[in-house]
């Protein structure tokens, strides 16, 4: 725990250094008990901008690549997204996509925090499309609250084309808790996208971004 704490900590002060944030909301994170982080995804530091911000740990996807890259940036890495309790998967295989849902689950009822993108992969084009009904899942499944997150400029972290971190401004909103009912896995699809629906609402109302009636066409996880 000392060495998860070191790592977020050193990173919050790396990010409040570099790109003075505009941060609101934090309040809004439950203070004990689960919680779900549902962010929309513009840029590959958002999920390290997350864990790093938010008051309490929160455990998202990474993929698989980021602990098995090899030579000294991958070790780097492996490093980072172990310590901050990242979760790999692979990327558009379904037995792992809900492997990595029951892995959260079991986060979940352990009283834990963890993130998930309702989109299933980064937006390219700055567009919010339609929420994959992961989240609905996971929320519905366990009652946990869900905390809908606007990330804006975000993409600016790593323009299009171009590798490595370039500091930047960004704001991340942090929104009002979201409450649904208790279902337990027993529960419709329809219900889920209901749920789905109501949580990119929410996500839409803080980013400002315009969207899609249409999923990202990158492999993803539902």
């Amino acid at each position: 725990m000392a060495l998860f704490d070191a790592v977020r900590w050193t990173t919050r002060g790396l990010i409040a250094g570099t790109c003075r944030p505009t941060v609101v909301g934090l309040e809004n994170v439950p203070t004990d008990g689960p919680f779900i982080v549902a962010p929309n995804h513009l840029s590959f530091f958002d999920s390290v901008i997350v864990q790093a911000l938010m008051p309490r740990p929160v455990a998202f996807f990474a993929k698989a690549e980021y602990f098995t890259t090899g030579g000294v940036k991958g070790k780097i890495m492996k490093s980072f997204f172990e310590s901050v309790g990242s979760i790999p998967v692979e990327r558009g295989e379904q037995a792992a996509s809900v492997q990595a849902l029951k892995t959260l689950l079991d986060i979940l009822e352990a009283g834990k925090g963890i993130g998930i993108y309702p989109e299933g992969t980064r937006s390219r084009d700055g567009i919010l499309y339609r929420g994959r009904t992961g989240v609905g899942w996971l929320a519905l499944t366990t009652g946990a609250p869900v905390v809908p997150v606007g990330m804006i400029g975000t993409e600016n972290l790593q323009p299009a084309g171009e590798k490595g971190f370039k500091p930047h401004h960004f704001t991340m909103k942090v929104g009002e808790p979201l409450y649904f009912e208790k279902t337990g896995p027993d529960h419709s699809l329809p219900a889920r996208r209901e749920v789905t629906d109501k949580i990119m609402d929410a996500i839409a109302a803080l980013s400002g971004q315009e969207r899609s009636t249409s999923y990202n066409q990158s492999k993803s996880i539902e």
